[in-house]
């Protein structure tokens, strides 16, 4: 098991700002040191020539073309609207802003 002293278990959560007690100090401890263990054997199984991959089957591009086709005017865009101004939806403020 990998040794993570309570020192460095305090250290770590000053550098995160979290407050600990000296309970969670032992507790953290064991299971930091669980985890990184839990890395280490991790690593061991891939080390070689294992390429690194993000999905375990292989993704494709599933877009397609981008077209242009013939769509609304503006002013047909506008027609349902409840307020316009300028070519533009209006719509009430959701902000305070000056």
């Amino acid at each position: 098991m990998s040794e993570l002293t309570p020192d460095l278990v305090r250290h770590l959560a000053s550098l995160a700002r979290i407050q600990v007690t000296d309970e969670e100090v032992e507790t953290l401890a064991s299971q930091l040191a669980l985890i990184v263990d839990s890395v280490a054997t991790v690593n061991k199984a891939v080390e070689g020539d294992v390429p690194a991959t993000s999905h375990p089957i292989p993704m494709a591009n599933v877009f397609r073309e981008d077209i242009v086709e013939p769509s609304l005017t503006q002013e047909q865009a506008l027609s349902g609207a409840a307020d316009s101004d300028q070519g533009r939806f209006r719509v009430a403020a959701i902000l305070d802003e000056e």
